[in-house]
């Protein structure tokens, strides 16, 4: 079963996971993880610690000759900020200047209490969105895999603040992705990008912050993934509280489940047709997923982020000792709504890869496609789409 642990804080010496279950023989190119690290620094609205982090992993083990070996992946990315944090961060010297306010809508408070801490810097290093990065690079070694399963993916913004964009993407294709790949909030419609970057300057200003929803579609996922046999096998269940796990996440969509209460069923349901040897369905209102199964329509997701809670605006709170005072603000960014877009599409990388190698196991790539080329011939689809992405290795010749 493939998972992954990772470690390490905010401002300390580096950020690190471990990945098992990841198989054999699987080409990996650390420009392709690198380019993902560098996607989620970008967007309008980011702070300045992205000045400070030119994101890179390192390779620890698990990779030899650009291929992986089936062994533990570890890797790792240094935190360039570590230099001017040694002091605070050191492991063995207590620093004497502990912070004691905390703020509201962060983990501070919840954590000093639940772990009896006395310092809350011991809570923001580990609770901080910096651990998106890791994830991310963990993500971007799923998407080397997923490649060859021909899965490509879309993410971008859809709102920020009161900002919407309404427009609506069916299909897969470069001219749209590389649209938003050059906004500087990830929009695909020009005029509503134009509209949001005004926005986070008005709020910027203001020493607010802003939140927003963003949309991650993966397309030519394999049908089957996930099971109604449990409700944790569920491909909803997973995806949903993956997405959750991130950072400033409060809400999470699959498909128009916001507009399901206004629809009527007739409308909603996916009207089911047989075309060239597939099944296939009139709409994707659903998202990709029936009965917690993944129907091989392309998967679609939504986030919604709230504002970040740490602002310049000041205002009366209490500290641990009950007394009141001003509230304290660190660094951090005005809008992160374009960034969560890259860390939601390298998360779900994560949790279909992981479906993918639980229902075609196997220790190496070549395995895996073995099984997954006989499972598309069971279901008559091995023409249309397994035999097409197996080499001639795999088949046996």
């Amino acid at each position: 079963m493939l998972r992954f642990l990772d470690a390490g804080e905010s401002h300390g010496k580096m950020l690190v996971a471990i990945i098992e279950g990841f198989p054999s023989n699987v080409e990996i190119n650390i420009e392709n993880i690198n380019r993902q690290l560098a996607r989620r620094q970008r967007g309008y609205g980011r702070g300045g610690r992205m000045l400070i982090e030119n994101d890179k992993i390192e390779v620890i083990s698990g990779i030899r000759g650009g291929k992986t070996t089936g062994a533990p992946i570890c890797i790792a990315i240094h935190n360039k900020d570590y230099e001017n944090w040694k002091e605070i961060m050191d492991i063995e010297k207590e620093y004497k200047e502990k912070i004691i306010v905390p703020r509201p809508g962060h983990a501070d408070l919840n954590g000093i209490l639940k772990y009896n801490l006395d310092d809350i810097r011991n809570v923001i290093e580990r609770a901080s969105a910096r651990e998106t990065a890791i994830r991310v690079a963990v993500g971007a070694i799923c998407m080397e895999l997923l490649k060859i399963f021909h899965v490509k993916f879309i993410s971008r913004t859809v709102r920020i603040g009161n900002v919407a964009d309404d427009s609506i993407i069916e299909e897969y294709s470069d001219e749209i992705l590389n649209r938003i790949e050059k906004s500087p909030v990830r929009c695909l419609d020009k005029e509503k990008e134009q509209e949001m970057i005004n926005l986070i300057e008005n709020i910027k200003e203001a020493g607010d912050t802003l939140g927003g929803a963003v949309e991650v579609i993966a397309f030519n996922v394999p049908h089957g993934l996930g099971s109604y046999s449990f409700y944790d096998r569920r491909m909803d269940y997973m995806i949903s509280g993956a997405m959750m796990s991130i950072q400033g996440v409060k809400a999470v969509e699959i498909g128009d489940g916001f507009e399901a209460p206004n629809i009527l069923g007739s409308q909603f349901n996916d009207k089911i047709t047989y075309e060239g040897g597939s099944f296939k369905r009139k709409s994707n209102h659903l998202g990709g997923i029936e009965g917690g199964i993944t129907n091989g329509m392309p998967l679609v997701v939504r986030l919604y982020m709230k504002p970040i809670p740490s602002i310049r605006q000041e205002f009366e709170t209490v500290n641990l000792l009950g007394e009141k005072v001003k509230s304290r603000y660190e660094r951090s960014d005005v809008c992160a709504v374009p960034a969560l877009a890259v860390v939601a599409e390298n998360v779900l990388a994560f949790e279909i890869t992981k479906e993918i190698l639980n229902k075609f196991s196997g220790d190496s790539l070549e395995d895996v496609l073995n099984s997954f080329y006989h499972y598309y011939l069971r279901v008559d689809r091995g023409v249309d789409y397994g035999g097409n992405i197996i080499n001639s290795a795999v088949q046996g010749k």
